[in-house]
């Protein structure tokens, strides 16, 4: 069943890895490895919160080198 035919309440989670990057899964999928949950609710929550939380979208590694050459 695509994300587009389920119900509007069905659970989604919002994934991150170490690179801090996030991710919108289905509730009922099986969270990949080197992933975590970071947030569960509806499509449009998890949409949410990754639009607030995900303001830097470089990886974390990247974001380190940048900060050490301004240094």
């Amino acid at each position: 069943m695509a994300s587009n035919e389920l119900p509007e309440d069905f659970r989604h989670l919002v994934l991150v890895n170490e690179e801090e990057q996030y991710s919108i899964w289905r509730g009922d999928v099986a969270i990949p490895a080197g992933w975590s949950v970071a947030r569960e609710g509806t499509r449009p929550e998890c949409l949410a919160f990754v639009e607030e939380e995900w303001t830097d979208i470089r990886p974390l590694s990247l974001r380190r080198r940048m900060a050490e050459v301004r240094s």
